[in-house]
């Protein structure tokens, strides 16, 4: 162990293969706990020479009712679904929320985490910003013993709970969806290749692709990063290449409504030229011209899903044990795919 390193109820619960939550009964003398149980504990905490992380004890024990959350922006109806989700199950229970917008940056992520906890906030939600590549900032939390799940933008890295749609199977919806109508060279429109959603519908495309004998070497990646002066960009060069797509599957709404203007400015017919799917159901999509076809996902449920269950942590009703919640999502076919007439 290096020097200076300060031990934590994780690690003694991974010593002795009982959860976070038993050793922090023991640590606290609970009455619930058989005192063998309560025994074993105690000395391995000694024998490793735990100390009481003081913040986190603050945070669990003198409780202020606030729950921190942040999420990449405010101005997406799908994070403000989540927000009001979280509002919403937040006040039933007593609580208050603190919303921080990370803009799609690390660093005001890593700014926004700091200032939470500086707030002592009894803990957190958080969907990771497009630029984070790097997790320090939430191996410190979770080193810290400060309580927070991910929802919708997450990292595998971590061991805390999340709450996710199922990412792969609405992606591979809408493409499958696209294949019904006749497409054959479907790209796909990308977000940064490290974020969870990108990898995880990508995952869809190439399966949906597979089914109908399409090879991952035929498939047509293209990645963006999300802005709107990149989204134009990458729809321009792919309207350069010499075998063009006749579908296109965009991994947001926003992206798909972007690729939308520039093949509508070029004079390209949508969908008898190009047909276009994209993911979220954003309001927007109903009312533009060709309506978008798109997968819709519950980002309300999901925001009272992730609340419920940090809140539930917090109240010590289920263990810190990580956990991970998949919300179904459903395919919404609209005039920006439909190729085939309905008789």
């Amino acid at each position: 162990m290096k020097k200076g390193h300060q031990v934590t109820m994780k690690e003694i619960a991974k010593k002795l293969g009982v959860s976070v939550s038993t050793v922090s009964r023991a640590l606290k003398d609970s009455p619930e706990l058989h005192p063998d149980t309560k025994k074993r504990i105690v000395e391995m905490a000694k024998s490793m020479n735990y100390q009481y992380n003081l913040l986190a004890q603050s945070l669990r024990i003198s409780k202020s009712k606030v729950l921190g959350v942040i999420v990449p922006e405010l101005t997406s109806h799908f994070f403000s679904s989540n927000i009001s989700g979280i509002q919403d199950t937040a006040y039933k229970r007593g609580y208050n929320i603190m919303i921080c917008q990370s803009n799609e940056s690390y660093e005001q992520e890593k700014a926004n985490i700091k200032t939470l906890v500086s707030s002592q906030v009894d803990g957190l939600l958080i969907s990771l910003s497009r630029e984070t590549k790097n997790y320090d900032h939430l191996r410190e939390l979770y080193d810290r013993e400060i309580p927070f799940i991910m929802f919708d933008r997450v990292t595998e890295e971590i061991p805390v709970s999340k709450v996710t749609v199922d990412d792969a199977h609405g992606a591979y919806m809408a493409v499958h969806h696209l294949l019904e109508q006749g497409c054959r060279k479907i790209a796909y429109f990308s977000g940064p290749e490290d974020l969870y959603i990108s990898k995880k519908r990508k995952e869809g495309y190439l399966q949906a692709l597979k089914e109908f004998g399409i090879s991952e070497s035929e498939s047509k990646v293209y990645i963006t990063d999300l802005t709107t002066e990149m989204n134009r960009s990458v729809t321009m060069k792919m309207l350069e290449d010499k075998d063009r797509p006749d579908a296109i599957f965009a991994m947001i709404d926003p992206l798909a409504i972007d690729i939308m203007m520039v093949l509508k400015e070029k004079g390209i017919k949508i969908p008898e030229e190009i047909a276009l799917a994209g993911f979220t159901n954003n309001p927007t999509s109903a009312v533009i011209e060709p309506s978008l076809t798109t997968v819709s996902q519950p980002g309300y449920e999901m925001g009272q899903i992730a609340a419920n269950h940090l809140l539930d942590q917090l109240d010590d009703i289920v263990s810190d044990e990580p956990q991970s919640f998949v919300l179904h999502t459903t395919l919404i076919p609209r005039n920006s795919s439909k190729k085939i007439k309905s008789k």
